[in-house]
């Protein structure tokens, strides 16, 4: 199969480990990818700001240039949910409907189309899951607690296959972190309480390394983290499972 890495633009600006370890990782389980160069944002922050339409141009030009790949990778919930669900404002061509098929956020092909059964690595820490409201609401990659009590997801089973890992049982697992895109910077004092609440949910209960499959959200709780100088070590899943270290 032919599978293209996407790396959404603030992991590419201001986490690349990110992305290296997600290649390293889909590498270690077989899968022989492609980068394309020409690659460029899936046109979410204009969307976000009101300017979906000026973002039309930045959606064909993704679809241009993973239309030929059987598959499309990233390790973005949110990017994943926008390409899937918002794409649907432009001329719905095979390609564009061939692309908004074909984009998978990276746990999610890991577990439903590489159907992974074991992870060899070992992460001997006690660790908190952030569920960001794209991958658990949009991409029903986790139970919604308005609708059930059981706390199951893809992410926390991907989780649990690590050797020594231990999850923390959050007292509200499912919460929005606050970042919400340009929400947290038309409104920044609520998302920033919203955060404060989220990172204090898991120094309550012991969390030493906080993970979650959108750098977008962990890049929100990071901050709070350092600037409350918490001993939470911040990482996203794909460095955890490619067997990185805190």
């Amino acid at each position: 199969m032919k599978v293209a890495l996407f790396i959404p633009c603030y992991i590419d600006q201001f986490y690349p480990n990110v992305g290296v370890a997600t290649l390293q990782l889909l590498e270690k389980l077989g899968v022989e990818v492609v980068f394309p160069m020409q690659q460029t944002c899936c046109g979410q922050p204009m969307a976000n700001s009101g300017c979906e339409q000026d973002a039309k141009g930045v959606y064909n030009h993704f679809v241009d240039t993973f239309a030929d790949f059987d598959y499309v990778v990233t390790p973005s919930g949110s990017c994943t949910y926008h390409i899937k669900k918002h794409y649907d404002i432009i001329e719905q061509t095979p390609a564009v409907q061939k692309v908004r098929k074909s984009v998978y956020e990276l746990v999610d092909f890991i577990e439903n189309v590489l159907k992974i059964e074991e992870i060899p690595v070992e992460f001997p820490h006690k660790v908190g899951l952030h569920l960001s409201c794209h991958g658990q609401r949009g991409l029903r990659q986790a139970n919604a607690s308005e609708i059930t009590g059981v706390r199951d997801g893809q992410i926390s089973k991907l989780l649990r296959k690590l050797k020594g890992i231990e999850l923390t049982e959050l007292e509200r697992n499912d919460e929005c972190c606050g970042f919400g895109g340009t929400f947290c910077v038309a409104e920044e004092a609520v998302s920033a309480r919203m955060g404060n609440d989220r990172i204090a949910d898991h120094l309550r209960n012991g969390t030493k390394v906080l993970t979650g499959g959108d750098v977008s959200c962990l890049m929100h709780l990071q901050g709070i983290v350092k600037r409350q100088q918490a001993p939470i070590k911040v990482m996203h899943i794909a460095e955890i499972l490619n067997g990185n270290q805190p």
